[in-house]
């Protein structure tokens, strides 16, 4: 898979709810491709659980 493939597959885990899921993605996107859309997708995704799931995301 393309680094596009794995950030696409990521907004779709992401539109889902899946957040995991979504990251995990993002994280194999950047890895294959340090410059995709993923890395901003990453740090939305990151400051989305951030907000809202505060106790969840940072025990």
């Amino acid at each position: 898979m393309t680094a596009e493939d794995y950030y696409n597959r990521g907004n779709e885990f992401r539109k889902r709810g899946n957040w995991q899921e979504a990251l995990n993605n993002y994280l194999e996107a950047i890895a294959l491709d340090p410059d995709s859309s993923a890395a901003e997708a990453k740090k939305m995704v990151e400051n989305i659980l951030g907000y809202y799931c505060r106790d969840m995301y940072n025990p």
